[in-house]
């Protein structure tokens, strides 16, 4: 019995998220799904963004399965009491320093990316950006400083921040085509220094892998000339938050962009995982939303967390001929799309049945 705790929160995520669990619970059956409230939902019924008994829930589980948090009525208040806040404090409680968010280029819809399809075909990467660091995590202020408004952010990693993030990256590039690309900026920040000197030291454990130092302004300029040419990328919290969703444009739609945040290392880690495409509050509930990248979630979700890696690749390829073939919803296809839960069935229908048209 693996127990998985299903945060659907707020917009589109209960949408997506009901699906990514069909698909999950046929492809690995012995997952004991339990829901609970987070987000908007729960600052409403609970009071608070993240409420005690979720997290009792999300501590008593595997993993934990995540729609989306976000809506209206919440621009005044401070971010502690937003509905993002429920994300901030979950990667906080449990130490998930590591975001995974593949990046490839599915069959069927190279007319999707802004790139030229020859550019873009193949494409099949993967960013590793560390989570609980950097810019977003130091101190900061905002006050007049001899009659000049003055703000701060302080950026701080510490080496075996740094060193952590490296080996998930070194390890995952072990399992994939054995290139990892190192990206920071060196050339202007001391925080950078530390991370290429730290990521240097680990590559020695990693004599099979191939490491490649960038300077972020350039892996931002070779991910658009030629992002067939990367594999794995490890970089710090900032450059990974922009450098993914660089990436998941070129793949072609937002709405096939998995996640997974991951904690400390074992055999089964625990993590949670997220379509990063957000609360989508103008087609909430109107069953038209893509649950591609919820449902790859899941896959992620029973590879990282579950150890079920048949079921992971199973639940992908599903997906990959559901996108090449059809049916699609209507981000992908305006003229002739199917809803939510009619995109799950096609990929069930592949799952249970592989076909290949």
């Amino acid at each position: 019995m693996k127990r998985i705790a299903v945060l659907p929160g707020d917009g589109i995520g209960p949408d997506v998220t009901a699906q990514a669990v069909r698909v999950l619970t046929a492809a690995v059956p012995s997952v004991v799904i339990t829901e609970a409230r987070v987000g908007a939902s729960a600052i409403r019924e609970d009071g608070t963004a993240l409420p005690r008994a979720t997290l009792d829930v999300c501590e008593a589980s595997e993993a934990i399965l995540f729609g989306a948090v976000g809506g209206p009525g919440f621009d005044g208040r401070p971010p502690s009491e937003r509905p993002e806040a429920a994300l901030l404090q979950l990667r906080q409680h449990f130490g998930l320093y590591a975001n995974l968010r593949p990046a490839r280029a599915f069959a069927g819809l190279d007319d999707s990316s802004p790139l030229r399809p020859e550019r873009v075909c193949g494409m099949d990467l993967i960013i590793v950006r560390e989570l609980t660091g950097g810019l977003y995590y130091g101190e900061k202020s905002l006050r007049d400083e001899d009659g000049v408004t003055v703000a701060r952010d302080e950026l701080i990693y510490r080496a075996p921040e740094i060193e952590r993030i490296a080996r998930t990256a070194f390890e995952l590039a072990r399992t994939r085509r054995g290139r990892l690309a190192s990206v920071d900026k060196s050339n202007v920040l001391m925080s950078s220094r530390l991370w290429r000197t730290i990521v240097t030291e680990v590559a020695r454990d990693y004599p099979d892998v191939v490491l490649e130092h960038v300077l972020v302004d350039n892996a931002a300029m070779q991910l658009v000339r030629e992002p067939r040419a990367f594999d794995v990328i490890v970089t710090e919290n900032m450059f990974g938050d922009i450098l993914s969703d660089e990436a998941a444009a070129i793949a072609g739609s937002i709405g096939v962009a998995a996640s997974a945040s991951l904690g400390a290392p074992g055999e089964r880690r625990f993590g949670l995982y997220e379509p990063i495409a957000g609360t989508a509050p103008d087609i909430a509930g109107r069953g038209i939303a893509n649950p591609a990248a919820a449902i790859l979630s899941a896959a992620l979700l029973a590879r990282f967390s579950l150890g079920e890696d048949a079921a992971a690749e199973r639940i992908e390829r599903a997906v990959a001929q559901t996108l090449e073939h059809g049916p699609r919803t209507a981000d992908l296809d305006a003229s002739n799309p199917v809803g939510t839960r009619a995109f799950a069935d096609a990929v069930l229908s592949r799952l249970t049945t592989p076909v290949h048209a």
